[in-house]
């Protein structure tokens, strides 16, 4: 069969791009078993069928295609469009995984020199932003639990990879969440088992930096993760409620606000021991976070969010007190101040926040309560200010001059005085 051409369609092509757009998954399976239908046919602007499926949202349909073989980096659209940038453009952060998982390419820019990431920030599509400067392939990974060279072990035991690699594809950077991660996991939750899983960290990080496409957001990342499973790994020597500990020490606030100082302390020297002094990220961060005291925003966990997920100010999303998930939702009953996942995270974070919970609702109610007053007083004002409008309208009017010249308008030193105004007789 013949390459693509633009515009080059058969009758059956045509009709296979209708059905995406219906999002019939069996016909466009039945349509793609037949001879003349390419899965990579271009339409007159050289989207492929994958891209429109992308685009319009349709997950079973990109599944479907990719399934058939459709090209993940085909980018014959007339403007550079790739799959993965319809995908990021229409918000689906399931499909923008799906791409990225089949091979997408993250670097690849269209006409405008815009990436996927970059688009998808164009248009607000935040969670795909963080969906793809996250992704790392399992791929990549596996690569390290094979024996390379002269090795007689990998460096990573085939059975950590995948408890590894939930690790590093967490949204979420908060220390918190990354050692619940571990926790949950028994392979990992071991010392031998963490320091092997920390030393292929450390060993990505540097490759991310030394590669000829240099990538500081991924090997800070890397790093930063590095740094809490040593953390992890420290503790389970040392304490004997091993990551119990670790996670209250993480979470436990200071008496007067409830500020967690150990975690703003642990991640800003994590960033501090990042050892490529000279990354332009690493300069950043410490520009944003160094002239800020312990205490004030912005956090450190927050700007290094910012810095490595895309995620810019955060948007209008709710972040879990305890976790760092993304769209948290319950609130304490009592302060209604601090936000949780769910009862399991509030239940986690009782033994520090009940000590300054009640503080939280006093101010909470203050603020309320001035919040009303002012509000009272403006709508006071207005409601004078409308009053006071309406009097003057009740009270006053024109008297027409009856006397004007019917037409032709006089000389300008003899312009008659303009009509006076008075109180109407009813």
């Amino acid at each position: 069969m013949s390459a693509p051409k633009k515009g080059d369609l058969s009758s059956t092509e045509k009709e296979l791009f209708q059905v995406i757009t219906a999002g019939d998954v069996q016909e466009a399976s039945r349509l793609l078993g037949c001879k003349d239908v390419r899965v990579n046919c271009l339409d007159e602007y050289g989207m492929t069928p994958l891209m429109h499926a992308a685009y319009k949202g349709k997950a079973d349909m990109c599944k479907l295609l990719l399934q058939h073989g459709a090209d993940v980096n085909c980018n014959e659209h007339e403007h550079g469009y790739t799959a993965l940038m319809f995908a990021g453009l229409s918000g689906k952060t399931d499909i923008t995984w799906m791409m990225l998982d089949a091979g997408a390419e993250t670097d690849v820019v269209n006409s405008v020199g815009r990436t996927a990431a970059q688009m998808a920030a164009f248009v607000g599509q935040h969670d795909c932003v963080t969906v793809i400067n996250n992704f790392f392939s399992r791929a990549r990974l596996d690569y390290y639990t094979k024996p390379q060279g002269l090795e007689k072990e990998p460096k990573l035991p085939p059975k950590l990879a995948g408890p590894l690699h939930k690790v590093i594809m967490s949204t979420s950077l908060n220390p918190v969440k990354l050692v619940l991660l571990v926790k949950e996991n028994p392979l990992l939750a071991e010392v031998e088992a963490l320091d092997k899983c920390r030393r292929v960290m450390e060993l990505i990080c540097e490759k991310c930096v030394k590669q000829q496409d240099m990538n500081e957001v991924l090997a800070m990342k890397m790093h930063f993760i590095s740094c809490v499973l040593g953390k992890c790994a420290s503790f389970l020597k040392e304490r004997e409620d091993k990551l119990d500990g670790l996670i209250k020490c993480l979470l436990k606030g200071r008496e007067s606000d409830g500020f967690p100082v150990f975690q703003e302390k642990f991640v800003r020297e994590c960033i501090r021991k990042f050892p490529y002094c000279n990354a332009t990220l690493l300069q950043q961060l410490v520009r944003s976070i160094a002239p800020v005291e312990i205490g004030n925003d912005p956090t450190a966990i927050s700007v290094l969010t910012q810095a490595i997920t895309g995620q810019v100010g955060f948007m209008d999303s709710e972040f879990c007190t305890t976790c760092g998930e993304k769209g948290a939702e319950k609130r304490c009953s009592i302060c209604k101040m601090v936000i949780y996942c769910d009862q399991t995270c509030q239940k986690m974070h009782w033994f520090t926040h009940k000590k300054v919970c009640k503080k939280l609702q006093e101010q909470r109610e203050k603020q309320e309560a001035e919040s009303a007053k002012l509000r009272e007083k403006h709508s006071n004002e207005e409601n004078k200010a409308v009053q006071g409008a309406t009097d003057s309208l009740q009270t006053l009017s024109v008297e027409p001059n009856s006397e004007a010249p019917p037409s032709d308008p006089p000389a300008p030193a003899e312009t008659p005085s303009p009509a006076p105004i008075t109180t109407a007789d009813n």
